[in-house]
């Protein structure tokens, strides 16, 4: 045990954190909004090859890399972060030849108006654009501040000389198509992280760090270990399918900040119930006393509008223990802010959690 403790506390040093800052980036600045997972998952093929993983997918189109154990057996822990965004997908087109729209996921288009925006159409690549209120302009309408922002009042201009319904379709575009948003990612000299999309790239940032790590100094975690990436957690289905043999789910999502939430996004919050279950209890307990073992800066907190794939695994009625940790995240589902202290502490607690079992028995 005292050997385990060692191999922990040493490779929390050797985490990268300038290439985990690169992989936020380079996923954030890949679009994956809810359902379209092309480019993320080549994304992800890259990297698993450059440090001698596989990827393989379920047919719902989740990405898994499968990391043998030191104990292999018949059970395995999975440990997922959501490839997908919230964004829209185009639910018609006007006869002046704008997009009408649906959201994915819990979008706050307060946020996201006047924000660009990209048109993955199916057959005929993407379309740049930018996402506006039907009364967009407060010099020409009388509503302009006061209309609603749901998703029936907003609307997509696409950035291309095109003023009717035929000559939109005539670019390819359909109901359908998916439709991702400007991440605009920063990273600051004090250390603040500001993009959408944070929620939960971030955390698949730090499941590649990760596996980058214990690929270089050749150490496995305690039981076999399935990296699970889904691509359509944003619309509570992301975990509802998991590997026959898991018996544990620890989802790395954002932690909550503001309002009675215990939040801070310099902290990895350990979350004790979502809207949908407690998570739970021997198993979000030994998350927290090995936090407190290992000297990371962790809360425990609740979460009152929020779900996990780990709660959803739950309600899909898998037979296994649910958990969820995450770095707090300032407006949630907005232009998005954490710290990097807040990235690592996480990082160090998913890092734990996948080398030192000690404290808690396994059934």
């Amino acid at each position: 045990m005292e050997e385990k403790t060692t191999t922990v506390k040493s490779l929390c040093t050797k985490i990268d954190a300038n290439r985990l800052v690169g992989l936020m980036e380079g996923l954030i600045n890949t679009p994956s909004v809810v359902g379209y997972y092309p480019q993320i998952h080549e994304y992800l093929e890259v990297f698993a090859r450059e440090y001698g993983y596989t990827v393989t997918y379920d047919n719902r189109h989740t990405a898994y890399i499968y990391v043998e154990g030191e104990n292999p057996g018949q059970e395995a822990v999975v440990v997922g972060a959501h490839l997908d965004t919230i964004g829209m997908v185009v639910r018609s087109i006007s006869e002046q030849g704008w997009l009408n729209v649906r959201n994915l996921g819990g979008v706050n288009f307060h946020s996201v108006e006047g924000e660009n925006v990209y048109v993955h159409t199916r057959h005929n690549g993407t379309y740049s654009g930018m996402l506006i209120n039907q009364s967009h302009s407060v010099h020409v309408f009388d509503d302009a501040r006061s209309r609603e922002r749901e998703f029936d009042q907003m609307a997509v201009v696409i950035d291309e000389d095109v003023h009717t319904k035929e000559q939109v379709e005539a670019l390819d575009v359909r109901p359908g198509d998916l439709i991702s948003v400007e991440p605009r990612f920063v990273m600051t000299d004090s250390g603040y992280i500001k993009s959408r999309h944070i929620d939960d790239k971030a955390n698949a940032a730090i499941l590649l760090e990760l596996l980058a790590l214990f690929a270089e100094n050749k150490i496995k975690p305690a039981y076999n270990t399935y990296f699970a990436f889904p691509i359509n957690e944003e619309i509570g289905m992301g975990g509802r399918y998991v590997p026959k043999e898991a018996t544990e789910y620890l989802a790395l999502d954002i932690g909550l900040v503001g309002g009675q939430q215990a939040g801070d996004e310099k902290k990895v919050s350990i979350c004790g119930a979502d809207r949908v279950t407690p998570y739970d209890w021997a198993l979000t307990t030994e998350l927290a006393d090995l936090a407190e073992k290992y000297g990371i800066d962790s809360v425990l907190d609740i979460y009152y509008r929020y779900s996990s794939d780990a709660s959803a695994a739950l309600q899909a009625d898998n037979n296994l223990a649910p958990a969820c940790i995450g770095m707090g995240c300032m407006t949630s589902h907005g232009y998005e802010r954490t710290h990097m202290d807040g990235v690592l502490n996480t990082a160090k607690l998913t890092l734990a959690y996948l080398l030192d079992r000690s404290l808690r028995e396994r059934n």
